[in-house]
């Protein structure tokens, strides 16, 4: 069991002691430090501040208790119920909020929950304003207001159906060419929320037949809920089954999107914004970002267009920073994040999933063939339990010394280019873990350079 505090917010897993585990304690003292900070970010009389959460089984009463929290600081709360990630980063900006907090684990197991922080424009903390939180959290460096000034709560389901209205509405969503393709699409949204918007995108984008798989938004998450190639059998085995032209896989607050191809083959994760990158400089050609740990093949598919590419730090914050300096017309994370400015700077699996059946629709190709068409690289991750006792410095050091004569970046862990791929090392953000991701041009070439690392650790 863990409590992992970051620049990002407070995640762990429910129950237990207070400081090692995601208790009560720990959610109304981190919430009134983010409270606080807002107020003197913003130095307004009255903030308002949006609230949303994923369908765990926690959800409800980590809700209440932020809610609760934020008022009792007098900060008017509108809480948008279950609803995607991305779909309070747009109710922020949408509402002229001055904040949001998203009450999901994202990825992780069912028995974690968290509190994703966001500022007045619907992105994630810089380090700056993280590390702040941070302090006045750990310092209780707040105080709470006499009941008659407690703020207000308004509940408000209406946002999802706003995100999908501003998805329809993108010039490079091709709505036209979507109906006349006559896709069956087959989901699985791991019985978050999900099962929610997904339906009701597909059918408003003019999909034929869509088939339901982990739809109910109760928390029993149908298999484990990272959308990687060992938890998704059963939607490939759904898709063959149904006849589908595509399957999504969603994670349970939706900002990742995995794609599974009619023959039931996994397109790939890291190719999700590959494929949607294809289209956008196809259309609109322009500066590319991804963070350290994705695919070379964003690179090579944008120098194809004869634009620049360009790599951020793992982290949502670190690669919209990126992106905006560099202009970029498209971005995100190999791990099946879309961020399209043109809509939000936020991972978004509905954008992804929107533009990814116009540009199919537009090729004509089934999924499988369009996915033959760019670069072929493998990535091997591994990862190792993070003892407090390790020296992350001289394991690095000593990597950097076995591989001397290799470019190398130290903005993020340790990354190392290779002949066909690059390898990283760096600690997680988000788990009490080591990740060593190594890329090839075949599997064979990614796991020799993975366990090449490996062993360089074990001997520290």
């Amino acid at each position: 069991m863990a409590l992992i505090k970051s620049i990002s917010g407070i995640r762990g897993t429910i129950g237990g002691k207070p400081g090692e585990n995601l208790t009560p304690i720990d959610i109304v003292k981190f919430a009134a430090a983010y409270g606080t900070w807002a107020r003197l970010r913003n130095k307004k009389s009255k903030l308002k501040i949006i609230v949303g959460r994923d369908a765990r089984k926690s959800g409800s009463l980590v809700n209440s208790m932020v809610t609760s929290t934020l008022r009792s600081l007098g900060i008017d709360v509108i809480d948008l119920g279950m609803a995607t990630t991305p779909t309070v980063e747009i109710a922020v900006t949408g509402t002229s909020a001055d904040g949001g907090i998203i009450i999901t684990a994202s990825h992780n197991p069912a028995e974690w929950n968290a509190l994703k922080l966001l500022n007045e424009k619907g992105e994630f903390l810089s380090a700056l304003d993280g590390t702040k939180v941070l302090e006045i959290a750990a310092n209780e460096d707040f105080e709470f207001i006499s009941n008659d000034l407690t703020g207000s709560l308004e509940n408000d389901h209406t946002w999802g159906k706003k995100h999908v209205d501003l998805i329809l509405a993108l010039d490079l969503v091709d709505i036209k060419s979507i109906k006349k393709a006559q896709f069956t699409v087959a989901i699985d949204c791991v019985n978050s929320v999900g099962g929610i918007i997904l339906p009701q995108l597909l059918k408003s984008l003019g999909v034929a037949r869509v088939l339901e798989l982990n739809t109910i938004p109760d928390g029993n998450f149908a298999h484990n809920p990272e959308p990687l190639p060992d938890n998704l059998k059963g939607i490939s085995e759904f898709v063959v089954k149904g006849g589908a032209d595509i399957g999504f896989v969603v994670d349970p607050d939706v900002d990742r999107l995995a794609i599974i191809c009619e023959d039931g083959t996994m397109f790939g994760e890291e190719y999700t914004l590959v494929s949607v990158s294809d289209y956008i400089l196809k259309n609109t050609p322009g500066n590319t970002v991804s963070n350290l740990s994705s695919t070379k093949a964003l690179r090579d598919i944008t120098s194809g267009y004869g634009c620049e590419h360009y790599s951020a730090s793992v982290g949502e914050v670190n690669v919209v920073a990126e992106m905006k300096n560099r202009n970029a017309v498209i971005g995100g994370e190999g791990n099946g994040g879309v961020i399209y400015p043109k809509l939000h700077y936020g991972r978004d699996a509905l954008a992804g999933i929107a533009l990814f059946l116009s540009h199919i629709a537009k090729t004509g190709l089934k999924c499988s063939s369009l996915r033959k068409l760019y670069p072929q690289y493998v990535i091997a991750k591994r990862k190792l339990t993070l003892d407090p006792d390790m020296d992350f410095r001289r394991i690095t050091d000593a990597i950097k010394n076995h591989f001397k004569d290799h470019l190398t970046d130290e903005r993020d862990g340790l990354w190392i280019e290779n002949k066909n791929g690059w390898v990283q090392i760096r600690k997680s953000n988000t788990e009490p873990i080591i990740r060593i991701y190594a890329e090839g041009r075949n599997i064979r070439e990614a796991d020799e350079l993975a366990d090449t690392v490996i062993e360089i650790v074990k001997e520290k």
